[in-house]
């Protein structure tokens, strides 16, 4: 499966583009400021509906527009023959995403999202051992998008009965409105933010047990046995591990509303829910210790390629096919030793697109794989022939 042409209409710097790639290495150069990650970042929304550089979709819209749109023929040479199909997102400020197959009926993007699997390698990577939970929970629900069937409805339903919650918790803290309507009010909304956050907690649960073997395994290649690596899903909702003596009819939730009982008080006057995937986080470890508290830069760098390529494989085995492959910038960050790593792993794939500000910035493709279609692709002279984007939010 491989992107075979981009068009992008009011996204980001881009006011109109279209690009054409090939199946292998497809290479994007150009100064900072042009907007080539940008491009890739757009295969990215496509792929999983979210962004590794934003959390909301205002961002990706050209200034003062109402809405972007991202067109992708994808072509899928599984099964014998070449079957080429568009898709199409419309990111809109206001109001759901929408998306298209083959100009068909509309619906929702997060309905097409993982039907264009992608694996995105970039400088924030490092970010996913050494930052807050939040950027591993970013990392799960876009492993989530690419793994699980309807993951991101799941995600998106919890998200709203998470968001009405604390507006009651806000106002029981504010004594605005009916008291005893807002008791009320809580008590079913918790109810349901139980059920919909263990349903999101055992999917987690899943896509962590998927991927932490073969994260072991290949930081342990990268790393050459220099130290093991463990993965583990660290669930705000910790009752829902701690079945007693194995009874697979336990339910957890009486436990868990037991523990909103105590921190009902908190919760008001705070105004917000003190636990729930919300508060989710990934364990990195290294020889058995906390990785973000004590390996070096240089081991944090080899953690997050392998998570990146465990998810891949994930994705790969359970598909059947072989994600696109970004590289945003990422050479520029790396020693040669993992510059080597990362390049080795690409060359691998069936698609890569690659940003680098130079030619320069990406080591020799060795001989072994010069038989391997490469594309350069000069960003500057893309800006030039598709003039009148404003480029304050290129890269």
């Amino acid at each position: 499966m491989y992107v075979s042409r981009l068009a992008l209409d009011h996204y980001r710097s881009w006011e109109r583009l279209v690009v054409d790639f090939t199946p292998g290495v497809n290479v994007l150069h150009g100064a900072n400021g042009l907007g080539k990650t940008n491009i890739v970042e757009a295969v990215e929304v496509l792929s999983t509906g979210t962004s590794h550089r934003t959390s909301s979709s205002l961002p990706l819209i050209e200034r003062g527009e109402a809405k972007a749109t991202i067109r992708a023929n994808v072509v899928d040479e599984t099964g014998g023959g070449a079957r080429v199909t568009t898709y199409e997102a419309t990111i809109a400020a206001r109001g759901a995403n929408r998306a298209r197959v083959d100009s068909g009926p509309s619906r929702y993007l997060r309905d097409i999202v993982g039907e264009v699997p992608s694996v995105a390698f970039t400088p924030d990577d490092q970010r996913l051992v050494s930052a807050d939970p939040a950027t591993r929970r970013t990392f799960l629900d876009q492993a989530g998008a690419l793994l699980v069937p309807r993951y991101a409805q799941r995600l998106q339903q919890f998200t709203r009965i998470a968001r009405q919650r604390a507006a009651l918790l806000k106002q029981l803290g504010a004594r605005e409105g009916s008291y005893d309507a807002a008791i009320s009010g809580l008590e079913v909304w918790t109810g349901q933010f139980i059920d919909a956050g263990l349903e999101l907690t055992h999917v987690r649960d899943g896509i962590v047990s998927r991927i932490a073997a073969p994260f072991a395994a290949i930081y342990a290649r990268l790393a050459s046995g220099r130290g093991e690596a463990g993965l583990a899903y660290a669930p705000s909702f910790a009752e829902i591990m701690d079945a007693p003596d194995g009874d697979a009819a336990y339910d957890p939730r009486p436990a868990i509303a037991a523990h909103f009982q105590r921190l009902y008080a908190g919760e008001v006057a705070r105004g917000m829910n003190l636990i729930g995937p919300q508060r989710d986080d990934l364990t990195v470890t290294l020889d058995g210790v906390p990785a973000r508290e004590f390996a070096s830069n240089g081991e944090m760098w080899t953690m997050a390629l392998a998570l990146k390529m465990a998810l891949y494989e994930a994705v790969a085995e359970d598909r059947g096919v072989k994600p696109v492959v970004i590289l945003d910038d990422v050479f520029a960050q790396l020693d040669e030793s993992r510059r080597r790593q990362i390049l080795d792993f690409a060359l691998d794939q069936e698609q890569v697109l690659v940003t680098v500000a130079a030619t320069g910035d990406i080591p020799d493709i060795p001989a072994s794989a010069q038989a391997r279609e490469v594309s350069i692709i000069d960003v500057e002279e893309l800006a030039r022939a598709y003039a009148g984007g404003e480029a304050g939010s290129a890269r």
